[in-house]
Protein backbone atom coordinates (compact mmCIF):
# COMPACT_ATOMS: atom_id res chain seq x y z
CA UNK A 1 0.00 0.00 0.00
CA UNK A 2 1.46 3.57 -0.77
CA UNK A 3 0.66 6.91 1.10
CA UNK A 4 0.19 10.36 -0.46
CA UNK A 5 3.45 10.52 -1.92
CA UNK A 6 3.81 7.05 -3.63
CA UNK A 7 6.34 5.40 -0.99
CA UNK A 8 5.56 1.94 1.09
CA UNK A 9 3.85 2.84 4.32
CA UNK A 10 5.17 0.42 6.86
CA UNK A 11 3.39 -0.20 10.11
CA UNK A 12 4.75 2.33 12.81
CA UNK A 13 4.04 0.64 15.67
CA UNK A 14 6.00 -3.17 14.95
CA UNK A 15 8.71 -1.03 13.54
CA UNK A 16 9.25 1.33 16.78
CA UNK A 17 8.97 -1.68 18.78
CA UNK A 18 11.76 -3.22 16.75
CA UNK A 19 14.42 -0.35 16.43
CA UNK A 20 13.68 -0.20 20.58
CA UNK A 21 14.36 -4.01 20.90
CA UNK A 22 17.57 -3.20 18.58
CA UNK A 23 19.04 0.27 19.94
CA UNK A 24 18.87 -1.53 23.09
CA UNK A 25 20.44 -5.08 23.08
CA UNK A 26 22.27 -4.18 19.60
CA UNK A 27 23.52 -0.46 20.30
CA UNK A 28 23.74 0.63 23.76
CA UNK A 29 24.59 -2.85 25.87
CA UNK A 30 27.57 -4.05 23.45
CA UNK A 31 28.97 -0.40 23.75
CA UNK A 32 28.51 -0.35 27.88
CA UNK A 33 30.17 -3.89 27.08
CA UNK A 34 33.32 -2.05 25.71
CA UNK A 35 33.34 0.01 27.91
CA UNK A 36 33.39 -1.60 31.12
CA UNK A 37 35.98 -4.32 30.14
CA UNK A 38 38.51 -1.89 29.48
CA UNK A 39 37.80 -0.81 33.57
CA UNK A 40 38.72 -2.73 36.50
CA UNK A 41 36.68 -2.50 39.40
CA UNK A 42 38.20 0.25 41.04
CA UNK A 43 37.36 2.50 38.03
CA UNK A 44 33.98 1.02 37.42
CA UNK A 45 33.52 2.56 40.65
CA UNK A 46 35.25 5.59 40.96
CA UNK A 47 33.41 9.08 41.25
CA UNK A 48 34.60 12.44 40.61
CA UNK A 49 32.59 13.50 44.17
CA UNK A 50 29.68 12.11 46.04
CA UNK A 51 27.15 13.73 43.92
CA UNK A 52 28.15 11.76 41.32
CA UNK A 53 26.99 8.70 40.07
CA UNK A 54 30.26 5.74 38.88
CA UNK A 55 29.45 3.38 35.95
CA UNK A 56 28.79 0.75 38.37
CA UNK A 57 26.03 2.89 39.50
CA UNK A 58 24.32 3.79 36.62
CA UNK A 59 24.89 0.35 35.04
CA UNK A 60 22.57 -0.60 38.57
CA UNK A 61 20.23 1.80 37.55
CA UNK A 62 19.67 1.24 33.88
CA UNK A 63 18.79 -2.51 35.16
CA UNK A 64 16.18 -0.90 37.64
CA UNK A 65 15.13 1.38 35.29
CA UNK A 66 14.52 -0.68 32.05
CA UNK A 67 13.11 -3.57 34.36
CA UNK A 68 10.40 -1.43 36.40
CA UNK A 69 9.29 -0.04 33.11
CA UNK A 70 9.27 -2.82 30.43
CA UNK A 71 9.55 -6.06 32.34
CA UNK A 72 7.51 -5.04 34.95
CA UNK A 73 5.26 -2.02 33.74
CA UNK A 74 4.17 -3.70 30.19
CA UNK A 75 5.15 -7.31 31.16
CA UNK A 76 3.69 -7.83 34.09
CA UNK A 77 6.08 -9.01 36.24
CA UNK A 78 6.13 -7.89 40.31
CA UNK A 79 8.12 -5.03 40.41
CA UNK A 80 10.26 -4.69 43.47
CA UNK A 81 12.54 -2.14 42.55
CA UNK A 82 14.12 0.35 45.39
CA UNK A 83 15.44 3.11 43.12
CA UNK A 84 17.42 4.95 45.92
CA UNK A 85 19.64 1.63 46.47
CA UNK A 86 20.75 1.93 43.14
CA UNK A 87 22.63 5.10 43.77
CA UNK A 88 23.21 4.17 47.39
CA UNK A 89 25.19 1.37 46.33
CA UNK A 90 28.66 1.67 47.30
CA UNK A 91 30.19 -1.74 47.39
CA UNK A 92 32.55 -3.07 44.90
CA UNK A 93 30.43 -5.14 42.83
CA UNK A 94 32.85 -6.63 40.13
CA UNK A 95 32.50 -5.96 36.87
CA UNK A 96 31.20 -9.53 35.88
CA UNK A 97 28.38 -9.34 38.07
CA UNK A 98 27.32 -6.06 36.96
CA UNK A 99 27.54 -7.12 33.69
CA UNK A 100 25.36 -10.47 34.42
CA UNK A 101 22.84 -8.09 36.11
CA UNK A 102 22.52 -5.63 33.06
CA UNK A 103 22.63 -8.61 30.10
CA UNK A 104 19.95 -10.20 32.20
CA UNK A 105 17.83 -6.78 32.18
CA UNK A 106 18.13 -6.74 28.56
CA UNK A 107 17.44 -9.72 27.40
CA UNK A 108 14.69 -10.27 29.56
CA UNK A 109 13.02 -6.51 28.23
CA UNK A 110 14.05 -7.60 24.59
CA UNK A 111 12.16 -10.65 25.19
CA UNK A 112 8.66 -8.50 26.79
CA UNK A 113 8.67 -6.30 23.75
CA UNK A 114 9.49 -9.02 21.19
CA UNK A 115 5.85 -10.62 22.62
CA UNK A 116 3.95 -7.45 23.22
CA UNK A 117 1.18 -6.58 21.21
CA UNK A 118 1.94 -4.10 18.72
CA UNK A 119 -1.87 -3.25 18.49
CA UNK A 120 -1.42 -2.20 22.38
CA UNK A 121 1.00 0.61 21.88
CA UNK A 122 -1.10 3.40 22.42
CA UNK A 123 -2.87 1.23 26.04
CA UNK A 124 -2.25 2.95 29.26
CA UNK A 125 -0.31 1.39 32.03
CA UNK A 126 0.92 2.63 36.17
CA UNK A 127 4.11 2.84 36.08
CA UNK A 128 5.89 4.63 39.05
CA UNK A 129 2.56 5.67 39.93
CA UNK A 130 1.82 7.38 36.73
CA UNK A 131 -0.63 6.14 33.92
CA UNK A 132 1.55 6.42 30.93
CA UNK A 133 0.74 4.71 27.57
CA UNK A 134 3.46 1.29 26.00
CA UNK A 135 4.67 3.91 23.84
CA UNK A 136 5.86 6.35 26.54
CA UNK A 137 7.72 3.61 28.38
CA UNK A 138 9.61 2.03 25.35
CA UNK A 139 10.18 5.84 24.18
CA UNK A 140 11.25 6.78 27.71
CA UNK A 141 13.47 3.67 28.37
CA UNK A 142 15.17 3.42 24.91
CA UNK A 143 15.98 7.32 25.49
CA UNK A 144 17.02 7.03 29.43
CA UNK A 145 19.15 4.50 28.45
CA UNK A 146 21.02 6.31 25.99
CA UNK A 147 21.53 8.93 27.83
CA UNK A 148 23.28 7.05 30.60
CA UNK A 149 25.17 4.81 27.90
CA UNK A 150 26.63 8.13 26.80
CA UNK A 151 27.56 8.70 30.58
CA UNK A 152 29.43 5.70 30.91
CA UNK A 153 31.25 6.68 27.05
CA UNK A 154 32.39 9.79 28.77
CA UNK A 155 33.60 8.29 31.99
CA UNK A 156 35.53 5.45 30.44
CA UNK A 157 37.19 7.87 28.11
CA UNK A 158 38.50 9.81 30.81
CA UNK A 159 39.26 7.12 33.30
CA UNK A 160 41.55 5.40 30.42
CA UNK A 161 42.46 8.04 27.88
CA UNK A 162 41.68 6.51 24.67
CA UNK A 163 39.44 6.09 21.57
CA UNK A 164 36.87 3.27 21.92
CA UNK A 165 36.80 2.94 18.84
CA UNK A 166 32.75 2.65 18.26
CA UNK A 167 33.22 3.51 14.69
CA UNK A 168 36.02 2.41 11.79
CA UNK A 169 36.36 5.38 9.23
CA UNK A 170 39.46 4.07 7.36
CA UNK A 171 36.96 3.26 4.53
CA UNK A 172 35.68 7.12 4.26
CA UNK A 173 32.35 5.87 5.62
CA UNK A 174 31.41 5.00 9.08
CA UNK A 175 31.50 1.46 9.87
CA UNK A 176 30.06 0.77 13.27
CA UNK A 177 32.59 -1.17 15.40
CA UNK A 178 30.99 -2.03 18.56
CA UNK A 179 29.79 -5.29 18.27
CA UNK A 180 33.21 -6.53 17.29
CA UNK A 181 35.29 -8.37 19.68
CA UNK A 182 38.46 -6.80 18.72
CA UNK A 183 38.03 -2.88 17.78
CA UNK A 184 39.56 -1.45 14.47
CA UNK A 185 43.06 0.81 15.01
CA UNK A 186 41.90 4.54 15.71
Amino acid sequence: MSNAHGSLEIDAAPAFIQQAREFLRDEYLPKIERCVEKLNDEQIWWRSNSESNSIGNLMLHLSGNARQWIVCGLGGEVDARLRQEEFDERRTIPRDALLTVLRTTVKAVDDTLAFFPPDRLLDRFKIQGTEVSALTAIFHVTEHFSMHTGQIILLTKALVGMDLVFYDFSTGKPVHTWLDAKPASS
